[in-house]
């Protein structure tokens, strides 16, 4: 990788290790709010209301509780001043917890994982319910795979660094010049030791 800093170390990235946090992000509102705050965009409640399916008072709840952990905050105003709009400056999250922290921080670890498990496949089953009505060219394009692989723990950390690495450049929170007939992509990646 040379000098570059490993996508899971970017600066930009927010870094969460205590279990409030955890569990303020541990919605599938919340986590559809700071994807698109994550971008760099800014937006009022309203706005994120039709991100997330709420109502705006709903959605304003959801604001709240992720400014109160620091992730989001009020952003200068668009001109009346009427509306309150909100921003992020981060680009992305990242989650520290392992076997030595506190019983609540890993609880809360794991309450967010199975959140975001939840969330990733939900998104792919809606894929499988549409894909069908898709055009060709994006049917082809998808797709699901699983391997196997022999590594040490160093060499699957390398692994991961190279995979994030390659996915960086298209991340919505960092591509400013997609194509116009671009599209949102989702990519999940697991990698975990079998037992």
């Amino acid at each position: 990788m040379g000098d570059e800093t490993a996508p899971r170390l970017d600066p930009r990235r927010a870094t969460v290790r205590d279990a409030k946090t955890m569990r303020a992000l541990s919605h599938p509102a919340r986590i559809a709010i700071i994807e698109r705050l994550f971008t760099g965009e800014t937006a009022t409640a309203t706005e994120l209301a039709e991100v997330c399916g709420l109502s705006p008072s709903a959605t304003s709840y959801h604001l709240r509780a992720l400014a109160k952990v620091g992730l989001i905050e009020e952003a200068p105003s668009r001109g009346d001043g009427r509306e309150r709009v909100w921003q992020s400056r981060h680009r992305g999250l990242r989650v520290e917890t392992g076997p030595e922290w506190q019983a609540a921080e890993r609880v809360a670890s794991r309450e967010l994982t199975e959140m975001y498990m939840d969330l990733e496949d939900a998104r792919a089953r809606s894929w499988l319910d549409r894909q069908d009505d898709e055009p060709y060219e994006w049917h082809l394009a998808a797709t699901s795979a699983g391997v196997q692989l022999n590594v040490t723990a160093e060499e699957l950390q390398q692994l991961n660094d190279r995979v994030l690495g390659i996915l960086e450049p298209y991340a919505r929170r960092n591509r400013t010049d997609a194509p116009p007939e671009a599209r949102f992509v989702d990519v999940t990646y697991r990698v975990f030791p079998r037992a």
